[in-house]
């Protein structure tokens, strides 16, 4: 991978620096009432979420789903989103928060091709129990061309600038990772898997915690969230025990909070509630979920961005 020169590391989500003891978390959201636009919230505690500005921008095509925020070392604030239309992550940034500005979309180039558990999902099941052929529904794909490209999160660590990212060629999602090429966050490598997480993954997150790189992300056989960790940000990724956050839950977002505790929020889009987990060790343990205040019933798979105040 190329390195990006000077890029903020502080303020992007996953950064393993300690919280500071005053902070402000930006949250970008898509709602149930619309997938179009995107409503900003700010809390100085995690917790308590007021509207910054709602609606605060709809891109000139397709949804505007799953946003991640970050900020640039250029001062700019960045959103890159699920725009649902085909294999093409969407852009914007704002100076302010409450203006923001499109950008061109990224198509995202091919992937996915001879991967366990990508194929379309039709045929039997292999009763060999192997991936051998795409004509059986747990076999690979054949197909290298990406249909599907959801659920985009910056990831900025050691200067680089990355966008973590779920593909599909039809079949079931893969965790992908792009990095960017220049400062202009308009160029960006090719796209290579997070090894060790397998197929049939989406919306993944991860969170950089001393050494070790912490993966979150949705089994969609299941329907759960997992837990897996990784000596470098490509993997390999090795699952752990999870926290009880239960079943029909994804957009897992992470942040820290000013008492150092870590908290995982979680959407739980059968019931229509917002949840959330802390840890207080290390990401060992998890809290029994508790339902996010006021914006519970309201927002959708949102990013969450702190920085000091």
């Amino acid at each position: 991978m190329l390195a990006v020169v000077g890029l903020l590391v502080v303020a992007a989500p996953g950064g393993s620096a300690a919280a500071p003891t005053e902070s402000r978390y930006t949250m970008v959201a898509f709602s149930n009432a619309s997938a179009r636009d995107m409503d900003v919230y700010s809390s100085t505690d995690g917790t308590d979420f007021q509207p910054v500005k709602k609606s605060a921008y709809r891109p000139p095509s397709g949804f505007v789903r799953d946003p991640s925020i970050f900020r640039h070392t250029d001062g700019q604030y960045y959103v890159t989103h699920t725009t649902a239309d085909g294999a093409n992550i969407g852009f914007a940034r704002s100076s302010d928060r409450i203006t923001w500005t499109p950008m061109a979309s990224w198509p995202v180039p091919l992937c996915c091709a001879f991967l366990p558990g990508t194929g379309d999902g039709k045929g039997p099941v292999n009763p060999l129990g192997i991936n051998g052929s795409a004509g059986f529904k747990d076999g690979p794909s054949l197909s290298p061309f990406t249909t599907k490209a959801w659920a985009p999160e910056w990831f900025v660590d050691g200067g680089r600038v990355h966008i973590i990212m779920s593909m599909s060629t039809g079949g079931g999602f893969v965790p992908y990772l792009l990095t960017a090429l220049d400062s202009s966050l308009q160029r960006w490598s090719w796209p290579v898997p997070l090894d060790g997480l397998g197929a049939d993954r989406i919306d993944t997150t991860v969170v950089k915690l001393g050494s070790t790189y912490h993966a979150f992300t949705k089994n969609e056989t299941k329907k759960v969230i997992e837990h897996a960790v990784a000596p470098a940000l490509r993997g390999p990724y090795s699952f752990v025990p999870p926290g009880d956050w239960g079943t029909l839950v994804e957009g897992p977002a992470v942040t820290q909070l000013p008492n150092g505790d870590w908290r995982l929020y979680l959407d739980a889009y059968k019931d229509g509630k917002y949840l959330y987990s802390d840890s207080s060790d290390g990401m060992n343990t998890w809290s029994p979920v508790k339902e996010l205040p006021g914006l519970s019933g309201t927002v959708r798979h949102f990013g969450v961005l702190r920085e000091p105040t």
